[in-house]
């Protein structure tokens, strides 16, 4: 018999090393990749919720009193509309000429909704959120 010099190709063993290590990479960094997504999805709501507040003074400073309606805030949709990657739902609950309040509501379930479900701010610029009271100050 004579043995082959020039062998080609990959064997069965280099191939499920490959394979093993692909898949040890993916379970190391999808977490972070989840972790990073939910917190573009929570800035995108603390944005929104902070142009309400900005656009709520500018109304109160031209008309004297805070609105509900979010046409007259410069938003596309009233009572209520949804962030670009649909995560939330904002809307003013409340509002009158002393205050107002704007809430950001998680749409989905899953770890996030058990993290930060519900962001909101009021006129005198107070942050709350729940369950997590840390999701505005949140960087992981």
């Amino acid at each position: 018999m004579q043995h082959r010099k020039n062998m080609q190709g990959v064997t069965l063993i280099e191939l499920m090393i490959v394979v093993v290590i692909v898949a040890l990479l993916a379970l190391v960094s999808y977490p972070s990749y989840r972790e990073f997504a939910a917190r573009a999805k929570r800035n995108e709501a603390k944005a929104a919720l902070l142009q309400i507040a900005t656009n709520q003074e500018r109304q109160y400073l031209q008309n004297n009193t805070f609105t509900q309606d979010l046409t007259a805030l410069g938003f596309p949709t009233t009572p209520s509309f949804t962030t670009d990657s649909g995560s939330y739902v904002i809307t003013i609950p409340a509002a009158d000429t002393a205050d107002f309040t704007a809430t950001a509501t998680f749409q989905f379930g899953g770890a996030e909704a058990g993290k930060c479900n519900v962001f909101s701010i009021t006129g005198a610029g107070v942050r709350t959120s729940s369950p997590d009271t840390n999701c505005w100050t949140r960087t992981r």
